[in-house]
């Protein structure tokens, strides 16, 4: 496969960028969650090798991709075509001219399953010091998912969100709220399983049920990006991903807001973590009410920190499996009954 630069521009920058544990929770009925720990978020121009990284369940055989400097292209040079698949991305305007914003953006291409985040995978230390990438899952979630992107979008800052399946097919809405917003959407499994207890095929369905979930509710094709259900993964289960395409997401920086609940030590907890680390992929949960409140002060002490947010997009989108798209639907289809009278004749106003 031909490699291609694909440019972004974002401020003043140009990228072009290509590129190959946390907390357990669990969810009732209702979604209401409970979790303890387990284990431990314009520009220069890069080009990436697209070659399959190595499973880090393994030594490597040959060295990591090299990352090669190269000059940003002139105005006057016509820009490479466009990969054929896209995923659908709106350019949300801002409004605030000091804001915190994205400083750049970078473009990945998931062939071969790349896993990013330091704390699992080695091979793509692309943030530079002072870079944060700003990360959600357990969404799409009612008042929480809202609040979160409202906070965002008063920075004009993008992130990437992690839903969950069944979270998508309950709240459809709020789901797109999240994508017309300009945010990377990937997915996060059907039900939170801890995948590396179950079979390779209970895995295997519990991964594509959400992505095929995710996709019907969002009406459009997702980013090729999946993180682990408390970061639990095995070798057979990254080379699954590595055969989908799809980019493995961990994380450099644990919010830890499963056992924080209060916004101020929330943040406190972030910015401490992150001047030791000094950049980081972060890790926050936008169903919780008091991440969620965290967000708005989170976002002006990175500015105040002089802190910069690169927001990831993917190169191609997510495909899905026919008979999971078959089998989502029919489980959405409403209950139909045979001797169901008018509704009026069965449920009456009284007082």
């Amino acid at each position: 496969m031909r490699k291609l630069p694909f440019l972004i521009v974002a401020g003043s920058f140009t990228a072009v960028v290509a590129a190959g544990a946390g907390a357990w929770h669990f969810f009732g009925p209702t979604g209401a969650q409970t979790s303890a720990k387990a284990d431990k978020g314009e520009l220069t121009t890069a080009s990436i090798d697209t070659r399959a990284p190595k499973s880090n369940s393994a030594a490597p055989t040959e060295p990591p991709p090299r990352v090669q400097a190269v000059a940003a292209a002139p105005a006057a040079m016509p820009v490479a075509p466009a990969a054929e698949k896209r995923p659908t991305i709106a350019k949300p305007v801002c409004n605030n001219p000091n804001a915190l914003g994205v400083s750049r953006t970078v473009q990945i291409d998931t062939t071969g399953g790349p896993g990013l985040g330091m704390s699992q995978y080695r091979d793509y230390d692309f943030l530079q010091p002072g870079e944060v990438v700003l990360t959600f899952d357990d969404g799409p979630w009612p008042v929480t998912t809202p609040a979160v992107l409202a906070a965002l979008s008063a920075q004009c800052v993008q992130a990437v969100f992690f839903p969950i399946g069944k979270h998508a097919t309950w709240h459809p809405a709020v789901l797109k709220q999240v994508i017309a917003a300009g945010h990377s959407v990937g997915t996060h499994t059907w039900s939170h399983q801890n995948l590396a207890t179950k079979t390779p095929q209970e895995a295997k369905d519990e991964i594509e049920r959400g992505i095929s979930a995710i996709t019907l509710m969002a009406g459009q094709p997702l980013s090729p990006f999946f993180r682990f259900p408390q970061l639990r993964q095995n070798a057979e289960l990254k080379a699954y991903l590595a055969e989908r395409n799809i980019a493995a997401f961990s994380i450099d920086i644990d919010s830890e807001d499963f056992r924080i609940h209060n916004a101020g030590k929330l943040v406190a907890s972030v910015m401490e973590k992150l001047k030791k680390k000094g950049k980081g992929i972060i890790l926050m949960h936008d169903l919780h009410k008091w991440s969620a409140a965290a967000v708005p002060d989170l976002l002006a002490q990175l500015k105040a920190g002089g802190y910069k947010v690169v927001h990831i997009r993917a190169k191609d989108t997510l495909p899905t499996i026919a008979s999971y798209d078959a089998a989502i639907a029919a489980e959405l289809q409403p209950v139909k009954t045979s001797n169901a009278r008018p509704i009026s004749n069965v449920i009456q106003t009284v007082d």
